[in-house]
């Protein structure tokens, strides 16, 4: 029996389960904190901890589900596609939404990680916490951070993003899908577009969107401002 758990079989079947199972969950209760996605993540972590079982088990089936994370982000082109002229007609709001969005993002938390004392790397781990995860990486190891620490913000601001993200954007007054879209896909990438995607098929195409243009944006920004400060 524990020989199932040294093969791909083992992650593949946890990680399935365990997000089909909440998400049946917030279906019948609608309650934001139990997203799917974070609320699959903390029951995966609580079940390897308790039955003491190493990551590098469950890895093997986890890591190809990662694998999919690429091509289902090429996905997220159909409904860009399908909704195209209505995002061309709003181009330069867009533009100048990711340009801002990319800045804010960098600055506060560089910002607040070197306020509350990090290390230089810390710091430099922050910086593209706001970029899907393969574009994050490449950029942090760029600039001297700490790749593991930014693969896991980058995870948790995803799925801030997705349990609260549209109630806060509500809350200060962001209620037109393209605003929406273009706030959470900038600011949590793939896992708050999934959110999105799921109450607004245009504010989703406006998010993926985000997603892409906000990682060009960020890899040309970072780099200038890491040469310029450092």
């Amino acid at each position: 029996m524990t020989e199932i758990l040294h093969t791909p079989l083992f992650g593949i079947t946890l990680t399935l389960l365990a997000y089909r199972l909440a998400e049946i969950l917030y279906r019948k209760t609608g309650f934001i904190l139990f997203n799917p996605v974070a609320l699959s993540i903390v029951a995966i972590i609580i079940l390897l901890k308790i039955c003491d079982i190493p990551y590098n088990d469950y890895a093997r089936g986890g890591d190809i589900i990662l694998f999919l994370l690429g091509p289902s982000v090429v996905a997220l082109a159909l409904p860009l596609y399908q909704r195209r002229k209505e995002i061309l007609n709003r181009k330069l709001p867009i533009l100048l939404g990711i340009f801002a969005g990319a800045m804010t993002s960098i600055i506060t938390a560089a910002g607040t990680a070197w306020l509350l004392g990090g290390s230089h790397k810390v710091v430099l781990s922050l910086v593209p916490k706001s970029v899907t995860t393969p574009i994050a990486i490449g950029i942090v190891e760029k600039i001297g951070g700490i790749a593991p620490l930014t693969a896991a913000l980058v995870v948790l601001t995803g799925c801030l993003g997705a349990i609260c993200g549209p109630e806060f954007c509500r809350l200060i007054g962001i209620r037109t899908p393209a605003a929406l879209g273009l706030a959470v896909g900038t600011a949590s990438h793939g896992i708050g577009t999934a959110r999105v995607l799921g109450e607004n098929r245009f504010a989703g195409a406006v998010s993926g969107l985000a997603i892409g243009l906000n990682g060009l944006a960020t890899s040309i920004i970072v780099p200038l401002l890491w040469l310029l400060f450092a």
